[in-house]
């Protein structure tokens, strides 16, 4: 039987078309429902190869294809059986070389028992010499419209009678291949509006701190929920500033709501007072306020007032439940600024204490949110469930930190912490850092990560 590769190199260059294409294939509509799924020219997948190997089961062939068919090819999203296509192989052929042009046109199952007998509607196309069909059959798959999109196929390489039970089998397995796309569409979708939403809740960029370089980042978790990690830096009266970040419990819309409520009323109140512990005491009240008897909104939070002095900065910040920040000297030390308080919108009385520090040049402040340290490594055969990162590697990242401006400081921690989880986090994940450069400088706004 020839393989995928050798079917692919005899469509290149393969002269005029056989047959002439359906005009359906060239809806606009159903191309650019192909085109919406993000599976053309990606790479085999697990979930969709093995739904193919089950179909040669079923179907009781030695080949089984799921195809992708646009205005101008078929793409094999998945190819399995003996010679299936290698990692360099370009997995498609030509439309007009491609049984699966007829199931775009027609929307119904084709099953063809002998390929090359006189009546057999695919004979003539150029796919059963190069793949060696001596039977084919295939079915619709459909995207969440309605739209044909293409078709999963099975081929053997002799004439076969195939039986109402490998009919049957196979229409199912169609079925489930077009639900797994569906699925896959509703989590890309849901996602992207998820990273609208979670990007309006935050800054669009930082304001320049005169004499102060300030960076930030928000490291989304996987998954399709907004999540409540948030984080602001913005001027009060005369030459003092504001930082902020919290992390809201929960996800979804919920949590959106929380977080909107969070940094409107730490903006309002922050421009009324300069104690960190009495804004975060008005929002803990705003948040009890908001209360019902059925579901709580709390949050956890760390705010920060400071001014530029001539050797650097000074400020005083509180923590409520929240991990504390970390100052690295310029020396490479690290130390925490913070004492622990309670969490906001939990309890009716709260412990909120302020701390004082100070930064001269070439130190760094960083404030993050509890997904870095509570970050899990994956390991195999146990997932995201390996060691945490932990806090002492957080210091002994930021540690070594010597000589990075804040915007580096913050692209090295997270790459840390990437380099540790194997990819995206189960939580989300907000920094921000503050320093102040080792000799004079002009500092301009950082751009986000």
């Amino acid at each position: 039987m020839p393989t995928v590769c050798d079917a692919t190199a005899a469509h290149v260059g393969s002269g005029p078309r056989q047959v002439d294409v359906p005009p359906e294939v060239f809806a606009p509509h159903r191309v650019a429902a192909v085109r919406a799924t993000g599976l053309l020219d990606t790479a085999p997948e697990d979930g969709f190869d093995d739904l193919a190997r089950l179909a040669v089961v079923v179907g009781g062939g030695q080949r089984a294809f799921i195809t992708l068919v646009d205005d101008h090819r078929s793409f094999w999203k998945s190819a399995v059986g003996p010679g299936g296509p290698a990692a360099d192989c370009i997995r498609q052929n030509a439309v007009p070389d491609c049984p699966c042009q007829i199931l775009v046109a027609t929307d119904r199952p084709l099953i063809v028992d002998d390929a090359l007998a006189p009546e057999s509607p695919i004979r003539r196309l150029k796919a059963v010499d190069a793949l060696g069909i001596g039977a084919w059959v295939g079915f619709p798959i459909h995207g969440p419209g309605g739209e044909v999109l293409g078709g999963l196929s099975v081929i053997d390489e002799r004439p076969h009678t195939w039986t109402a039970d490998e009919v049957q089998g196979l229409a199912t397995l169609s079925r489930s291949v077009s639900t797994e796309i569906g699925l896959r569409q509703a989590l890309s979708q849901a996602t992207a509006r998820v990273r609208t939403l979670q990007d309006s809740l935050l800054p669009p960029g930082l304001p320049a701190v005169p004499g102060i370089e300030a960076a930030a980042a928000y490291l989304p978790a996987g998954g399709a929920d907004v999540l409540g990690d948030f984080y602001d830096l913005f001027r009060l009266r005369g030459e003092h500033w504001a930082a902020v970040l919290g992390d809201v419990c929960g996800k979804g819309v919920e949590a959106a709501t929380v977080t909107a409520l969070a940094r409107y009323t730490l903006r309002a109140e922050a421009a009324r007072s300069l104690s960190p512990a009495a804004v975060l005491k008005r929002l803990h009240l705003a948040l009890l306020d908001r209360q019902d008897s059925e579901e709580q909104r709390f949050l956890t939070a760390i705010h920060a007032t400071f001014r530029p002095t001539a050797t650097g900065l000074a400020g005083r910040l509180c923590t409520a439940g929240h991990p504390p920040a970390l100052i690295r000297r310029a020396d490479g030390r690290t130390q925490e600024v913070g004492v622990a308080g309670t969490l906001l919108g939990a309890i009716a009385d709260v412990r909120l204490t302020e701390a004082r520090f100070r930064l001269n040049a070439g130190d760094t402040l960083l404030m993050y949110t509890d997904g870095i340290i509570e970050a899990h490594s994956h390991t195999p055969g146990r997932g995201p469930r390996g060691p945490l990162f932990g806090e002492r590697r957080l210091h002994e990242v930021l540690a070594a930190c010597h000589g990075l401006d804040a915007q580096a400081t913050i692209d090295r921690v997270a790459a840390a912490t990437l380099a540790h989880t194997g990819g995206p986090a189960g939580d989300d994940t907000a920094l921000l850092a503050l320093r102040v450069p080792p000799r004079a400088a002009t500092v301009t706004p950082t751009p986000l990560s």
